[in-house]
């Protein structure tokens, strides 16, 4: 749906510019007077964005393989590894569901013990998924949150998000991905209202710039399949904006599912241990390691890791870089502009600049945080907020 809205409209003709962005939609009606709710963006978030208030800067690097997560079963010794690992920057999106792929495969060796290796988003969810099919698991990892890779994740749900390679697609691999996107998804239904808030809905608002950008094509192909799940997403509603003053030309507004990856991964710990979980933190060099180990079959969440473990180069990293605002509990939101993704989260706002291209950081093993880079991506949101006359 496109709604317009025009400052001839709004309730006070000689609003400043700053007040044009929060009210001009108060004049957006819809017939009989009634307002439509996810048209309004009346109350779009002011997110002190400054150089400043960083208080941190992340690198985490994306398992993407082309053809998708890996979830299939390979014998070491006598020992079976059910693989679950490789799913790009959809680890938390798509959790539960390959977690729970990787479990039907694993009781078919062992119903009583079950091994996990990694403790990080894919890990920590198969674990518990093992444990309400009724296995004693032992998570074996090198470290625990918050010093896993996926803690650095932007925390939205982006099932999709560098999940395989267009051109690798397969009506099975397609079908599978929207099973695994619809069951976690159920599962965070389940989840919201938590002490901690550790799955909540806020706004996306994604801001049309009046200022022309570069066209970015997408040179990896990374594939798109959100499609075969909008009638789970809400989808929004598009907002033409005809007033010169303010720095964006459209908002995209709708509801978006958010982590909030401190709580969360500490919820999903309490979770494990009470139900009996056990934890050994140990590095393991070799598949052949695992041989040594008490239980039958294992499931491997390593992520990144397996590339070098399982000496598997069909994983690619893709970095990515978050530089982390001191939270503001008043502004939760996400939203886009001019290149920059931004989820102010109850943990922290993460502020990522998504690059000149849309390679989106492909290739690169760099984990060393650019301090540029970061500057950038605050100093464009900086720029918005100016521009709609906020000194922040």
């Amino acid at each position: 749906m496109t709604h317009s809205f025009s400052r001839r409209r709004a309730l006070t003709g000689g609003a400043s510019v700053a007040g044009l962005s929060m009210l001009s939609a108060c004049g957006t009606t819809m017939p009989g007077n009634l307002r439509d709710l996810d048209a309004d963006i009346r109350n779009l978030p002011i997110i002190r964005a400054r150089t400043d208030r960083i208080d941190r800067i992340t690198v985490c690097l994306r398992p993407f393989r082309a053809v998708g997560p890996r979830l299939e079963v390979e014998q070491v010794g006598h020992k079976a590894v059910v693989h679950n690992y490789g799913h790009g920057g959809s680890g938390w999106s798509l959790s539960w569901g390959a977690g729970q792929m990787a479990v039907e495969r694993a009781v078919t060796f062992s119903k009583q013990h079950i091994g996990v290796i990694g403790c990080g988003a894919i890990g920590l969810t198969t674990a518990i998924l093992a444990q309400q099919a009724g296995a004693q698991v032992t998570i074996y990892a090198e470290s625990l949150p918050p010093f896993v890779r996926s803690a650095r994740a932007s925390g939205s749900w982006t099932p999709s998000s560098r999940i395989a390679q267009t051109s690798a697609m397969t009506p099975e691999f397609e079908a599978r991905w929207e099973k695994m996107a619809r069951f976690t998804f159920s599962c965070y239904q389940n989840l919201q209202g938590l002490p901690g808030n550790p799955i909540e809905w806020d706004n996306f608002y994604g801001l049309t710039s009046r200022t022309p950008q570069p066209e970015h094509k997408d040179p990896i192909g990374f594939a798109k399949l959100d499609n075969r799940i909008q009638d789970i997403e809400p989808q929004g509603n598009r907002i033409a904006i005809d007033d010169p003053r303010l720095p964006y030309s459209s908002v995209h507004k709708k509801p978006n599912l958010i982590f909030n990856v401190a709580s969360y991964s500490d919820y999903l710990l309490k979770q494990f241990l009470e139900r009996g979980g056990r934890i050994k933190i140990m590095t393991l060099r070799h598949p052949s390691e695992l041989t040594a180990l008490p239980e039958p079959v294992f499931i491997n969440c390593t992520g990144y890791g397996a590339r070098a473990l399982w000496q598997d180069e069909s994983v690619i990293p893709v970095r990515g870089q978050i530089a982390w605002l001191i939270p503001q509990p008043e502004a939760l939101c996400s939203l886009s502009y001019e290149n920059v993704y931004v989820v102010s989260r109850r943990d922290g706002i993460v502020v990522q600049w998504m690059g000149d291209d849309m390679s989106f950081g492909f290739g690169s093993t760099n984990e060393t945080p650019d301090i540029a880079e970061a500057h950038r991506g605050v100093s464009i949101l900086n720029s918005l907020y100016t521009k709609m006359g906020y000194n922040v």
